[in-house]
């Protein structure tokens, strides 16, 4: 099988080099193609995503390797989960779901804090076909309502409480006042893992969600069509009314696959370390599905860049558990550097394991990169996508090609990816005339499909306003 790195470049079509990075997934049923006439991925394929996460890499002899390390710096727990172990729980996870009448295609809202049972319920729905929809922990009961109402779940996962500095947010009263609110009633009712900083009460429609865990009998991968929707993502809102992203199994499984080795020069058994949120997109891509899909080590860490104790957080958890690369935003070196300016928190840290630095989700400002620059001695790669794409649009392929970096530029668009200026009205534009950014409007693998149940509002969303794109 062609490396990650390498695979499909040396197909001479874009079909035909997507067909060739789709052999870096096990599949129930490989696809004969690439893309269909409605603009869908591999439509033909047959595969399971939690299979390709877990079972293979068990399957390939390496179910004693870390899949995962919990890092707490609100609570000072560390714990290392490998993909057996990870395989184990998210199994029988997956059947407590089923015992509660959740199957293929329903759909699971997940309200939990940055602990490992996230990813096991994520990968859990995955497992069994059905849709999960993970809402940022901590939103308040109006904005969860809402979700609920646009999901309508068949049932509620949540945790008793999630953790901040100086104060524990009580999550079930939240989940609780969301339903009083919402014309949706899950008939699963609600799964709460109990944490000891904050145990929850629970009511007749509630249960221990680690009871039912280890009360249930394993469950088997359900092979499902690519095509299948494997989550619901509700954007921040900052577009205009939140919209749910909807992201199928096959071109996202394939894009990850091959972004990890591509773009992030990570494979099996390094660390890879995305310092976000499993309720945001990059946590989804770059904290469960693409470090595990890689057969790599994710790093989920509760805490914050700084005051969880100090401002060398990151640099405490780079050099404990051999991070190779680290993702995060701007903001949160911002935050170091504001704290400490001179890096006096590194010398008490070895960094030798890091090699790059990847940074997204929003400007990077010239002085913010030279600072990382200067700080930690490796490349600073600032790189561009959003929710709606699921992974990058622009970046520097460091595993496949490495390019010269120039400060303010993401480098080049990834394979699968064509990047433009256009003028509202849907125009070439001229250097010198302010623009807005459009790419092509035939969806990469990976990028969602609709906005919640049709096309129809994606459309209006994002490909109506530059005709020439459509």
């Amino acid at each position: 099988m062609p490396t990650p790195t390498r695979t499909g470049a040396a197909s001479p079509t874009p079909r035909g080099f997507w067909l060739e990075a789709a052999t870096g997934i096990d599949w129930d049923r490989a696809p004969s193609r690439a893309l269909d006439e409605s603009g869908r991925w591999f439509p033909d394929g047959v595969l399971n995503t939690c299979f390709n996460a877990l079972d293979r890499h068990v399957r390939d002899g390496r179910g004693e390797q870390a899949a995962v390390i919990w890092d707490s710096a609100m609570t000072g727990e560390v714990s290392r989960w490998t993909y057996r172990e990870l395989l184990d729980r998210t199994a029988r996870f997956a059947g407590a779901l089923r015992a509660r009448g959740v199957g293929k295609g329903d759909r699971v809202i997940v309200y939990l804090p940055m602990i490992p049972e996230a990813l096991v319920v994520m990968l859990a729905c995955a497992r069994i076909g059905a849709v999960h929809s993970v809402v940022f922990g901590g939103f308040a009961p109006k904005e969860l309502a809402a979700r609920i109402d646009d999901a309508r779940p068949a049932i509620v996962v949540a945790a008793s409480c999630g953790l901040e500095p100086n104060r524990v947010v009580e999550y079930k009263p939240i989940v609780d006042e969301a339903l009083r609110l919402a014309e949706h009633r899950p008939a699963g009712g609600v799964l709460v893992f109990q944490r000891d900083r904050a145990r929850a009460e629970l009511g007749p429609d509630d249960a221990d969600a680690a009871e039912a865990l280890a009360a249930a009998e394993p469950a088997d991968c359900v092979p499902v069509a690519a095509t299948d929707p494997l989550y619901v993502l509700y954007t921040s809102g900052t577009t205009g009314r939140p919209k749910g992203v909807v992201r199928d199994h096959g071109g996202h499984a394939v894009a990850l696959r091959w972004s990890m080795g591509a773009i992030y020069d990570i494979g099996p058994g390094e660390v890879f370390w995305t310092a976000s949120d499993v309720g945001w997109v990059v946590g989804h891509s770059y904290i469960v599905y693409g470090p595990l899909l890689a057969g790599a080590t994710t790093v989920v860490y509760e805490g914050k860049p700084v005051g969880t104790p100090d401002a060398g957080a990151f640099w405490r958890v780079i050099a404990e558990h051999g991070v190779k690369a680290l993702f995060t935003a701007p903001t949160a070196f911002r935050a170091i550097k504001r704290v400490d300016p001179e890096a006096a928190e590194l010398a008490h840290h070895d960094l030798s394991s890091l090699r790059t630095l990847f940074l997204a989700g929003e400007r990077l400002d010239p002085e913010t990169y030279q600072w990382a620059v200067r700080t930690l001695g490796v490349p600073v790669v600032d790189h561009w996508w959003q929710t709606e794409t699921g992974w990058p649009i622009c970046a520097n392929l460091r595993g496949l090609e490495p390019m010269p970096i120039k400060p303010g530029s993401p480098t080049v668009p990834v394979p699968g990816s064509t990047c433009g200026c256009s003028t509202r009205r849907a125009r070439r534009c001229r250097r010198e005339w302010t623009a807005r950014s459009a790419s092509s409007s035939r969806c990469r693998r990976g990028c969602c499909r609709r906005c919640g149940a049709t096309t129809k509002r994606f459309r209006e969303s994002y490909l109506s306003r530059y005709p020439a794109t459509t």
